[in-house]
């Protein structure tokens, strides 16, 4: 874990290095200035000598000005190493997610995702500063302290030695019985933030149903669980001050009680005792600040670990070597395929799936909820892998082709729709980001969506709201499909993309492909029986297997779930069939 956080200090490593350089400088100057101070009381005040006093009145301010610009370069340097730290982390994050596979983003959720962007790496960075500044400067102070002292009166010193033990053993056991409830923390904060992650994309859906006090309840009570979580923590760090400050008051007043004794038998002088004073506080206060290093550190260890796990996760889908980068044509081929999404499963979700589709066949798919459409359909575009078997695209496995050239040739419009903020043209140019103004129009043509962008005041530069939140779902989902076509692939998956789409929009958007991209392999996954009638083949799935693949007519004749299914839709007989769309 630390090699892993560690390699993202990257261009940062000199001003780190520098860091605690600058603090140890600045711990110097402040050593020595309590000295002056001593030496100006016992020589100059006491021996009444002026000029002394300026000379080392001098000194010390040549010394404090040091340690201040010190100090400024250290706090620059951390300043700079922690927050590029941080930039290199969240960097590095985001390009780790955008590498991987279906399986692994099945792992985290988006939730736990934002927090480890966000919560976790701003802990992270806090806890860099801290190590790189007080890490250094706390204990420094507190040994360079200590050993003036001891120089200074060694038994006046011990009074610091036993009250350093005695603090450190506090500090100790109450940083063991925190360390639990930081390490609990981060788990709530996803909870709150998956909470206000679908509060926020369900806002109309929370309103439409007037559960706003319900959701208000939810989010509080996630809140809560953060809060007290936190209270629990600090009820037991809070004690900490008032026995640091009750401890600093107890050593000098038995410091000034002894050293005063010491002073009139001549014992110690009192620039001496003066200076003893100071080093206590420095002792004492490096003390309490090396308390706050170990809670930040304490809090950050559950938010490295969790960044690292995101940095560590490598993909389980990545181009192999000689990677081919060219897809023949659209012929899609299962070879006795199982698949399961997690390998150790006691069954597959499919099994011994074999299938020969010709390129520029257009192809129907229907099956009950669970019967792995969809499941089936990832596989091309090697969204997945399969468990067993090969799925082949124009005549090649999959596995070998370069996997930008794979997802290129084979688009898919998948279930839940996206559209990203921005212009209709930005949208449909996540296809192809050089396509042209004509052949995004093309495109939307073809999927029936320049109906209503001619309609919209500005067109094709019309903006886009996150989520594509003011379109409806009817031309959210040809707008998804277009942009699928703009890529000019040679196989395209719609995955239930018609499902809010009228039947009438529906048949012309079949029309459409038959006409206008006849050699392209079109997969259409659909609820309705409309959607399929017309295809050159149906698969009919069942259970994780195909259970039929023939044309409709033929289906229709020797297949019992399709013939089911086309009777109860047509109204020949049975009830409505319902046929969800989710695997």
């Amino acid at each position: 874990m630390i090699k892993t956080l560690a390699a993202q200090i990257k261009q940062y490593r000199l001003v780190s290095a520098l860091t605690p350089l600058w603090m140890v400088g600045e711990v110097v100057c402040e050593m020595i200035i309590p000295v002056f101070m001593g030496m100006i009381v016992d020589k100059g005040i006491y021996g009444g000598d002026l000029h002394y006093i300026y000379s080392m009145g001098g000194r010390m301010i040549v010394v404090a000005l040091f340690g201040f610009l010190f100090g400024v370069l250290g706090g620059f340097c951390g300043a700079k190493a922690s927050a590029g730290f941080a930039r290199n982390l969240r960097k590095a994050m985001d390009d780790n997610i955008q590498t991987f596979s279906f399986a692994n983003i099945d792992k985290f959720s988006p939730s736990s995702l934002v927090t480890r962007l966000t919560t976790d790496v701003t802990n992270l960075q806090n806890a860099y500063q801290m190590i790189l500044r007080m890490a250094v400067r706390a204990p420094m102070s507190m040994i360079v302290a200590m050993v003036m002292s001891f120089v200074l009166s060694p038994r006046l010193a011990s009074v610091y030695l036993i009250a350093v033990m005695i603090l450190g053993t506090i500090i100790f056991l109450l940083m063991r019985s925190t360390t639990k409830y930081f390490k609990q923390i981060f788990e709530k904060y996803d909870l709150m933030n998956e909470s206000v992650q679908e509060n926020v994309s369900a806002i109309r859906v929370v309103k439409a149903y007037v559960r706003e006090d319900h959701e208000i309840s939810k989010f509080k009570k996630a809140s809560a669980n953060i809060y007290l979580m936190f209270l629990r923590a600090e009820l037991r760090l809070a004690g900490m001050a008032p026995i640091m400050m009750g401890t600093v008051y107890i050593c000098i007043l038995l410091i000034s009680w002894m050293g005063a004794h010491m002073i009139i038998s001549s014992e110690l002088t009192t620039g001496a005792l003066m200076s003893l004073l100071t080093y206590c506080m420095n002792i004492l206060m490096s003390l309490m600040m090396l308390s706050m290093v170990f809670v930040m550190i304490t809090m950050s260890e559950a938010s490295a670990r969790r960044i690292a796990e995101v940095l560590e996760e490598k993909t389980t889908i990545s181009n192999p070597e000689h990677a081919l980068t060219e897809v023949r044509d659209g012929s899609i081929t299962f070879d006795h395929v199982d698949f399961a999404y997690n390998k150790n499963s006691e069954e597959p979700v499919l099994k011994d799936i074999t299938l020969d589709i010709h390129s520029g066949e257009t192809v129907g798919i229907i099956g009950a909820t669970g019967s792995a459409k969809s499941s089936l359909v990832n596989l091309i575009s090697r969204l997945y892998d399969v468990t067993a078997g090969k799925v082949e695209v124009g005549g090649v496995d999959v596995r070998k082709y370069d996997l930008v050239t794979l997802r290129r040739s084979v688009a898919v419009v998948l279930q839940k729709n996206v559209l990203f903020s921005g212009t209709i043209y930005e949208n449909l140019r996540w296809g192809d980001n050089n396509a042209t103004d004509e052949e995004c129009r093309r495109a939307c043509r073809l999927a029936c969506a320049d109906e209503f962008i001619d309609k919209m005041p500005k067109g094709y530069d019309t903006y886009i709201e996150q989520g594509g939140s003011n379109v409806s779902g009817g031309q959210k989902q040809r707008l998804c499909i277009a942009r699928a076509l703009v890529a000019k692939p040679k196989v395209l998956i719609l995955d239930d993309s018609t499902s809010a789409v009228d039947t009438a929009t529906d048949a012309k958007i079949r029309s459409a492909f038959r006409e206008d991209i006849p050699n392209t392999t079109k997969l259409i996954i659909a609820q309705r029986i409309s959607s399929v009638q017309d295809c050159d083949r149906v698969i009919v799935m069942d259970n994780g297997r195909v259970n039929g693949f023939d044309t409709p007519e033929h289906l229709l004749q020797n297949n019992a779930i399709y013939r089911e299914v086309y009777e109860s839709q047509t109204g020949v007989g049975g009830d409505n069939a319902d046929f969800d769309s989710k695997e």
